[in-house]
């Protein structure tokens, strides 16, 4: 089997708008905190303790998305106006999507628990309506970076596996964003659908890598000498 060709890094050094971004990421972890204050008795201990479950999807879902944006600019370093706007327009909606999200795994904690949750339909509806489109947002602005990179292709000289790559980052967003839209449109058609729709995200996450690395396989055969 030939060798793994490997993404070429462009970025040298952290920008501007990566440290930007930085902080920007630091503070939006920094709003999901279990507890601001430390806990005083064994009820108060157990009682933050309870908020470790949803603390913690919180927090890996963050460290996702602030890896894949890392990823983006160590692999483009772009720093155009086009490019810009986007990473402002995700900023923005990854602030406004913080405490939808905590209150959605708060209530899915509770649930595992077996705490009951009482939601009406209509709050349930609203619900899934402003967490789909923070979901759904976040996902597709990935998606327009990394399509604005591939339009910038000739120019950032990415080779035809490094445009693979590319793609199947733009594949693998739109079809993870596309889920939002899915659960909203759930909610108002039959509500108990609306979340565990989610689940059902490992299909795309499996689909896209399988076809765009075959793709990827084939290509370097291709070039192998």
């Amino acid at each position: 089997m030939p060798a793994r060709t490997e993404f070429r890094y462009r970025s040298k050094e952290v920008s501007r708008l990566e440290a930007f971004s930085d902080v920007i990421f630091g503070f939006a972890l920094s709003l999901i905190v279990i507890s601001l204050e430390v806990p005083k008795t064994y009820d108060e201990l157990m009682e933050t303790m309870r908020g470790i479950l949803p603390f913690s999807f919180c927090f890996f879902i963050f460290i996702g998305l602030w890896l894949q944006h890392h990823e983006f600019f160590k692999r483009y370093a772009l720093q155009d106006r086009k490019t810009i706007w986007l990473n402002v327009a995700l900023l923005f909606v990854i602030l406004f999507y913080v405490y939808p999200m905590k209150f959605m795994f708060v209530l899915m904690a509770r649930q595992l628990t077996g705490d009951r949750v009482a939601l009406t339909d209509p709050q349930a509806r609203t619900l899934f309506t402003i967490y789909g489109i923070g979901f759904t947002a976040v996902s597709w602005i990935l998606a327009a970076m990394y399509r604005h990179a591939e339009t910038l292709g000739d120019a950032l000289q990415l080779n035809d596996v490094e445009r693979i790559d590319t793609r199947e980052r733009v594949w693998d967003n739109f079809w993870t964003g596309a889920f939002g839209i899915v659960s909203i449109a759930l909610a108002y058609i039959y509500v108990p659908l609306a979340g565990p729709i989610y689940f059902a995200l490992f299909i795309p996450k499996t689909l896209v890598p399988m076809v765009m690395g075959a793709k990827r396989r084939r290509l370097e055969e291709a070039l192998a000498p």
